[in-house]
């Protein structure tokens, strides 16, 4: 089984990228692990809605090109489950009871993720009722993989 994150937007911080590559390199003992890095968008000051949602929209489809019909999706988003360390290993298991080969993660941008996305996830998990920057989750959701029973 591979575990996959697919991420809009890269890592700038050193702190961050110190830490998921600490988290990767515990990861990667349990699982084969692969993150996929895909560029964001930029997002105009002042922006109307419209322009933000066809961002998404674009993001979105950036996104759905790195997954195929027969990979389990958990799609980050504030509307998901909330879970514990427990459950989310309980989400992994079920998904490879299921035969699947890949797991994903999906971490949305700024303005989150299209609807497009949420609607193919198998999951949605949410870590809280507040909103993180994409970066900091990327680092949390490491953590927590790499810490699974």
């Amino acid at each position: 089984m591979v575990i996959k994150l697919v991420v809009l937007g890269n890592i700038k911080e050193k702190y961050y990228r110190n830490l998921i590559e600490e988290y990767s390199a515990l990861i990667k003992k349990k699982y084969s692990f692969e993150i996929i890095e895909l560029k964001d968008e930029s997002i105009p000051r002042n922006a109307k809605e419209s322009i933000m949602n066809s961002i998404k929209e674009c993001e979105g489809d950036k996104v759905l090109a790195h997954i195929s019909s027969s990979d389990y999706v958990v799609a980050l988003c504030i509307e998901g489950k909330k879970t514990d360390s427990e459950k989310l290993k309980k989400v992994i298991n079920h998904a490879t009871q299921r035969g699947v080969n890949n797991i994903i993660f999906v971490i949305g941008g700024s303005l989150g993720l299209s609807d497009k996305v949420v609607k193919r996830a198998d999951y949605r998990l949410s870590f809280s009722d507040m909103t993180f920057p994409h970066q900091l989750m990327r680092v949390m959701l490491m953590e927590q993989l790499a810490l699974l029973p």
